[in-house]
């Protein structure tokens, strides 16, 4: 049973950090210098979608690991 639920934290870890890292910036950083930031924004719909799936792991991820600590 623990083993299973530290398969699934690890799994859900990894997920949070692949969907945070595919969020855009919100600062235009260096590219905003000649307004390449501009060219290549991301359309609405998929930065909502990728906030609903981090949210959903980080959600897994925090009662996995309070589960864990029960058990």
């Amino acid at each position: 049973m623990k083993g299973l639920l530290i398969f699934i934290q690890v799994v859900s870890g990894l997920a949070v950090v692949a969907t945070v890292l595919l969020h855009s910036s919100k600062g235009d950083g260096i590219g905003g210098i000649g307004g390449a930031a501009k060219l290549f924004g991301t359309p609405k719909g998929l930065e909502e979608g990728l906030d609903k799936i981090t949210a959903l792991s980080a959600s897994v991820f925090l009662f996995v690991s309070l589960l864990i600590n029960v058990f």
